[in-house]
């Protein structure tokens, strides 16, 4: 569960500020580059009862101060990002030590016909879907930066197979 102060990885349209915790969370930073979208969260953020506040770039670059978040959040951004692994790090970076990432995205599918389809429809897929590939390999992206899991679960959720395998869990530097 997060807690203290949050770094949300592409909050996007706030989505998932309904399930902070304000007994436990002190202050969300949310990191979009999507000005449009971060304007569809402002319901979201009206009936949060904590301080959110956003800083309106990509992962890779973050003007945060080492050690500064107790939590870091990120759920269907990695995908996105145009160097996860430089966003990892800084992550990592701006994590106080202790802390943890929690995280859930979609990736690279098992099967290797399920493979062959989502390189197949990446180049396509990126252009309609604002960026997002669709099989990047989740827990190769955590190892090239340097982080460990403490949990790791995956498998296909209902929907499109091409589209469907994710990956949830925690970790830290």
């Amino acid at each position: 569960m997060a807690e203290g102060i949050v770094l949300e990885i592409g909050i996007g349209s706030g989505q998932n500020l309904p399930f902070y915790n304000s007994d436990k969370v002190t202050k969300i930073i949310g990191v979009d580059p999507d000005d449009a979208i971060w304007k569809r969260s402002a319901t979201r953020r009206d009936a949060c009862q904590i301080e959110v506040e956003r800083i309106g770039l990509s992962g890779e670059d973050i003007p945060l101060p080492k050690n500064l978040a107790d939590t870091v959040v990120v759920t269907y951004a990695l995908c996105t990002i145009p160097d996860p692994v430089k966003a990892l790090r800084e992550m990592s970076r701006i994590l106080k030590p202790g802390g943890r990432i929690l995280f859930s995205e979609h990736g690279r599918a098992p099967d290797t016909d399920i493979v062959k389809w989502q390189s197949r429809i990446d180049p396509i897929w990126s252009k309609i879907a604002g960026g997002c590939h669709s099989g990047r390999d989740i827990p190769d992206l955590f190892k090239q930066a340097d982080l460990t899991f403490e949990s790791l679960e995956h498998m296909y959720i209902p929907g499109p197979k091409v589209l469907g395998y994710n990956y949830w869990g925690v970790a830290y530097p």
